[in-house]
């Protein structure tokens, strides 16, 4: 009775401290899991019953908060409880899908926010005391939580699980997300059909606008650009550079060769192209070419353009785009 009684008052008085603790060790296991995303994407199949368990659950929690068979620290218990294996299915599976979109992103472009915003949900999702005490108990800020990280794990899984195209996995993940987000403005208390149906039609234009005018703003996971080079020609026996360029001479012509390399996983399919741009300024955009992906040395692409007159101290670059405008990686020779 006394030990019990110890236990109970030490955990009074030490219960954030020891969440807090917690956090910690949930964080240091994300760590571990993000080893995992980079080394291999079955995972991604578990990630179904992952998502159901969060979005069923979360639609449960407010008729148990007015549940009256149950006493109230029994419904305060069986909450903390959900929202304790809620966090840990976010954790696992934005853990694991982090790194796969940080190596399709490139450093400098507009992607690397995306992948910023991941990153702390991710985070948060590791924070017990923040995520119980003002996540879960606010219904907006939940549902948009829950949309993103929807909309972040279909948009990956879709293309490497069903091998669909970016495109179409761009589309089908913000609409997904937006029928996750109208569950719970539906399962909503108190609130108005006009201010519910609002709030649908506000996420309805936000995902629209993500998924047709903002694909640069998401990278094109999980492709990515393994290597990328340039040169004076190419060897049609095995497809190499011949005479590499390290940097950009000036004068000309030259006929300057543009080789890199996609990697894809096995049974994925899309359209990839070069844009040239030199000192900033597009100087051509090559035809979209449909790659195949499971290649271990990646799908190698190569463009060629002349150029005149070139000045000193100019720099190229080329951008590696989707068909739906999202840029795998970057390669610059100045």
């Amino acid at each position: 009775m006394v030990k019990n009684l110890f236990l109970n008052n030490f955990f009074r008085r030490h219960k954030d401290k020891l969440w807090w603790f917690h956090s910690s060790y949930s964080l240091l296991l994300g760590v571990g899991v993000m080893w995992l995303g980079t080394k291999n994407f079955t995972y991604l199949r578990l990630a179904v019953f992952h998502i159901a368990f969060i979005w069923l659950t979360s639609l449960a929690l407010p008729w148990l908060a007015i549940l009256q068979r149950l006493p109230e620290n029994w419904r305060r218990r069986l909450r903390l409880l959900i929202n304790y294996f809620q966090r840990n299915f976010y954790q696992q599976l934005l853990f694991f899908i982090l790194p796969i979109y940080y190596l399709s992103a490139t450093w400098g472009a507009s992607n690397m926010l995306f992948v910023l915003l991941l990153a702390v949900s991710a985070l948060l999702a590791t924070m017990d005391i923040i995520y119980d005490r003002y996540l879960s108990v606010n219904w907006r800020m939940l549902a948009v939580f829950f949309a993103f990280n929807l909309f972040a794990c279909i948009n990956v899984m879709l293309p490497v699980v069903w091998n669909f195209k970016n495109s179409f996995a761009l589309r089908l993940s913000a609409l997904l997300a937006l029928v996750g987000f109208a569950s719970f403005c539906f399962a909503l208390k108190g609130v108005r059909i006009r201010q519910r149906l609002l709030l649908i039609l506000v996420a309805a234009l936000l995902l629209g606008l993500v998924s047709e005018i903002g694909r640069p703003l998401i990278p094109p996971a999980p492709l990515r650009l393994m290597s990328s080079g340039f040169g004076l020609g190419i060897d049609p026996e095995n497809n190499e550079l011949r005479t590499l360029l390290l940097r950009l001479p000036s004068g000309g012509p030259f006929k300057i060769h543009a080789l890199t390399a996609i990697r894809a996983p096995l049974g994925l399919k899309d359209r990839v192209g070069h844009c040239w741009y030199l000192n900033g300024k597009l100087v051509y955009a090559s035809p979209f070419i449909k790659i195949s992906g499971g290649r271990t040395t990646g799908f190698r692409l190569w463009t060629f353009r002349t150029l005149k007159n070139i000045a000193p101290r100019s720099t190229l670059r080329i951008d590696v785009l989707t068909e739906a405008s999202q840029l795998i990686g970057r390669t610059w020779l100045r």
